[in-house]
């Protein structure tokens, strides 16, 4: 796979996830089942697949403290988001609401409408985007997303086995139960199926 190109599906090479509803969730599936931010490829892919530029945006002046510094606001993100999903904020949640709010003060990439060979218009950025830049848009959506009282309460923690993925459930009715239902909700329907087939032969 290319440097800063997407992956096709989420059991792609990388096995990224873009299924949680939002940029700053999606950020925090990248810790599960194993950490996905092992490499620069990997940490470009990411950023081209959530949409944070567009598709063939160059991404090769990034370096290794890229790697740190979305981690660190992964970190940030999670502590906001499990704050808001526990009966109680966590001891730091006030310093990750610090570190959330002045990364968002940077202004995020600025997209441009350009004419493609073929006349349409496409989004394109005027230069590769700085770090800073990148991050401000994740912690936008962070601060976004956790001011939002309707959004707020569709928060939901995935109730597969040992799944910490976190989602915004938009279904009718707010009755999503899992993170994706071709991953753990298969999973939980295999392992019904095989108690009910035990169960059975008792």
């Amino acid at each position: 796979m290319a440097l800063g190109t997407a992956p096709d599906t989420a059991t792609d090479a990388y096995e990224l996830r873009f299924d949680a509803g939002r940029i700053c969730l999606d950020l925090l599936a990248t810790t599960h089942p194993d950490e996905r931010f092992d490499s620069l490829e990997v940490l470009c892919a990411w950023i081209t697949g959530t949409g944070l530029v567009p598709p063939g945006t160059p991404l090769a002046h990034a370096d290794p403290a890229w790697l740190v510094d979305f981690r660190e606001l992964r970190g940030r993100v999670a502590q906001l988001v499990r704050g808001c999903l526990a009966p109680e904020p966590w001891p730091s949640y006030d310093i990750a609401l610090a570190r959330v709010n002045d990364l968002a003060l940077v202004a995020p990439p600025a997209p441009r409408a350009v004419r493609a060979e073929d006349g349409t218009l496409v989004r394109q950025l005027d230069q590769p985007p700085p770090c800073p830049a990148l991050l401000a848009a994740i912690a936008r959506d962070a601060v976004e997303l956790l001011t939002d009282p309707v959004a707020r309460a569709g928060l939901r923690e995935c109730e597969g086995d040992n799944c910490p993925i976190v989602y915004l459930d938009t279904s009718r009715g707010r009755r999503r139960r899992w993170c994706s239902s071709e991953v753990c909700g298969n999973r939980e329907r295999v392992a019904r199926h095989r108690r009910r087939a035990a169960l059975a032969r008792a």
